[in-house]
């Protein structure tokens, strides 16, 4: 479902006026469509394509947005009308497939409108004719006020410059002036078959018109008639009647809402006032935080300044405990060597002292061995001679003995 934007007109969806408002410009076209080939660019929601296919041999309706084309094709459905997505700086027709094309109210949305209007004579025929219409700059800035800028819009254009564009491209250009204007209209009970306008006399004044609508070809364009269009709901007295009742309703509900949004917003000032206390509350713990934080920061900085002093002195204690372990190394490889070397004099000593002493231990049992064999032949020897005594003594108590010395006879043996 398509839906009204602020921009694309929906049917139903838009005011009467601002509907009617562009309905003008698809009748104006309407007159040129008799029998043609005829293209809309930028169709929109369809509701003008469709007003085309009321006179035109057949009409194509061309936008970008998908959702519009969907709209279109779902509530206007013509034998001689079909709608197609695509762009409008980028038309996907041959050159010359038609002899109408119109454009309302596009051009300003267009970042390439150069290349659209580019685009818009390549697909014209030759005796073909091009509708465009935009809004009149200096009048939308006004109208507008405090709205600002037109965010759909990218380019919006006075009257010379729009004239001078379309100019720069196509040879013959007409331009008309658009506006809503007071009219008062006289119609039969029955219905006739003729209408008569009449249309004061004035100088018309571009800078203070609504839009521009220029019709532009490759070849001269005959008649430059004025064109009035009265829409179904011509009462325009009783139209603003209902337009000011509906408004009247409209400020009323608004009233309402202003007054329920009146006691809210004096419900949220008061809880504002409280939150704007409680805020304040913490913004002082929040500023005792921040002095806290700057005291701790100024001290981490200082434990910072002393920790980095602490680590070049143990950076330097590392390196003097590197070279006084390098010292020590060397001091111990050349000790360990001293050692080793006073170990290999110690073992070649020992093993001399050792040979002495297995040969003094050889020795010692020799000398121990001709010990036991001289204590042996002692013992003998003692043996024997004990022997010997016992018989000298047997010798001296035998009478023989005694009585070879009482008469001075036999050996004198020494006295035991």
């Amino acid at each position: 479902m398509a839906e009204f934007t602020g921009e694309r007109v929906i049917p139903g969806q838009v005011d009467v006026d601002l509907l009617n408002e562009h309905l003008a410009r698809y009748t104006f076209a309407a007159r040129l469509a008799r029998g043609k080939r005829v293209l809309d660019a930028g169709c929109g929601a369809g509701y003008g394509a469709a007003e085309l296919a009321q006179a035109g041999d057949s009409v194509v309706g061309i936008d970008c947005a998908a959702e519009a084309i969907e709209f279109a094709r779902a509530n206007y459905r013509l034998p001689n009308l079909r709608f197609e997505q695509g762009s409008c700086t980028q038309l996907p027709y041959p050159d010359g497939s038609f002899d109408l094309v119109v454009a309302f109210e596009v051009i300003e949305h267009l970042e390439n409108w150069r290349d659209f209007l580019g685009e818009a004579r390549r697909v014209l025929a030759a005796s073909g004719q091009f509708i465009v219409s935009t809004p009149n700059k200096l009048y939308y800035t006004e109208s507008r006020g405090r709205e600002g800028l037109n965010p759909f819009h990218v380019h919006e254009f006075d009257f010379a410059e729009f004239r001078e564009e379309l100019k720069s491209v196509f040879p013959y250009v007409s331009m008309f002036l658009e506006n809503h204007v007071e009219g008062v209209t006289f119609q039969p009970e029955e219905s006739g078959n003729t209408v008569e306008v009449r249309v004061e006399p004035g100088e018309p004044d571009p800078d203070d018109s609504h839009f521009f609508v220029a019709v532009c070809a490759h070849r001269p364009q005959l008649g430059n008639p004025t064109f009035v269009y009265v829409p179904r709901a011509a009462n325009v007295l009783r139209e603003r009647e209902r337009h000011i009742d509906l408004l009247e309703r409209e400020l009323a509900t608004k009233d309402e809402w202003l007054r329920k949004a009146l006691d809210e917003h004096q419900a949220l000032m008061a809880k504002f006032r409280e939150q704007k206390e409680s805020l304040e509350k913490s913004n002082r713990w929040a500023e005792s935080l921040n002095r806290e934080l700057e005291e701790r920061g100024v001290r981490i900085v200082e434990l910072q300044e002393s920790m980095e002093r602490e680590q070049a002195a143990a950076r330097k204690m590392a390196d003097d405990y590197a070279a006084k372990v390098l010292e020590l190394e060397e001091d111990i490889r050349a000790k360990t060597k001293w050692a080793r070397d006073v170990e290999a004099s110690l073992t070649a000593e020992v093993q001399k002292q050792t040979a002495h002493l297995v040969a003094a231990v050889d020795a010692l049992h020799h000398t121990e061995k001709e010990l036991e064999d001289r204590t042996a032949w002692a013992l003998r020897l003692q043996e024997e001679a004990n022997g010997l005594a016992q018989q000298m003594e047997l010798v001296r108590a035998s009478r023989w003995m005694r009585l070879g010395r009482k008469i001075g006879l036999g050996p004198v043996l020494p006295l035991g």
